[in-house]
């Protein structure tokens, strides 16, 4: 089968938000690093701009974010079923993020966006107040070995920034195949007033008795791997 051709930036654009300030990277392969965003300060000096989402998709509908949205399946068919939603998707390497952008763009799906960047860092810095209705985080990298850790993206300081930039009633969504990961998240949102919980769920089956959302979720049932999953709703009390 012929691969289709590779779309060009100009086709991509209407597709990507582009971070104030930042530099683009050299390498395709690498994300634009928070360095890049020269101290994440505006022109003048002040604060960096914020996103307006409105100006950003042409429209006032609700926006869901995806942190880690890898190959874009999940984007790609939840932005395809639910067209009156925007998603943003934040991907921290280039190349998938390049490859998520051209398929929604193939399919004119102009209600998603992305970036290549750190979640944490555009959350952080760019997303503003209680702006968004959804935030999903799915399958992110364990980093198994103990002194890699520290790289997960899911922290107290992420979910406190998550409980910002979520709406009250908005919703906190998480799901991995790795059980103690799993239980690390699920304890850092639990401590935080800013969550309710509303359901917890280990599930288990192939592919085709429990379906799948993202690749990595298909690869985990084509294993017999279990998956836990949890969902919050932000409360009305202060994000941390």
């Amino acid at each position: 089968m012929r691969k289709p051709r590779r779309l060009t930036p100009e086709e991509l654009a209407p597709y990507q938000w582009q971070m104030p300030a930042a530099r683009p990277s050299r390498e395709r392969e690498r994300p634009v690093p928070a360095e890049a965003v020269a101290d994440a300060s505006g022109s003048d000096g002040g604060p960096p701009p914020l996103i307006d989402w409105g100006a950003l998709f042409g429209n006032p509908n609700p926006v869901e974010v995806e942190v880690g949205m890898g190959k874009g399946l999940f984007l790609l068919t939840t932005a395809a079923a639910r067209p009156g939603t925007n998603f943003f998707g934040i991907e921290i390497v280039r190349k998938y993020q390049l490859y998520a952008t051209s398929r929604f763009a193939r399919r004119g799906l102009t209600n998603v966006r992305t970036v290549c960047a750190d979640a944490k860092w555009v959350f952080r810095n760019f997303v503003p107040a209680g702006s968004v209705s959804a935030v999903h985080v799915y399958f992110p990298d364990p980093w198994w070995k103990a002194r890699h850790k520290k790289r997960r993206v899911f922290t107290p300081g992420f979910a406190a920034d998550a409980a910002r930039v979520l709406a009250p009633g908005g919703r906190l969504l998480i799901a991995t195949d790795v059980e103690e990961y799993f239980g690390v998240m699920a304890g850092i949102v639990r401590g935080l007033p800013a969550f309710r919980e509303r359901r917890t769920e280990t599930s288990t089956g192939t592919v085709e008795e429990a379906g799948y959302e993202t690749n990595f979720e298909r690869k985990a049932r084509q294993k017999g791997t279990p998956v836990w999953r949890a969902e919050f709703d932000r409360t009305d009390e202060p994000a941390g």
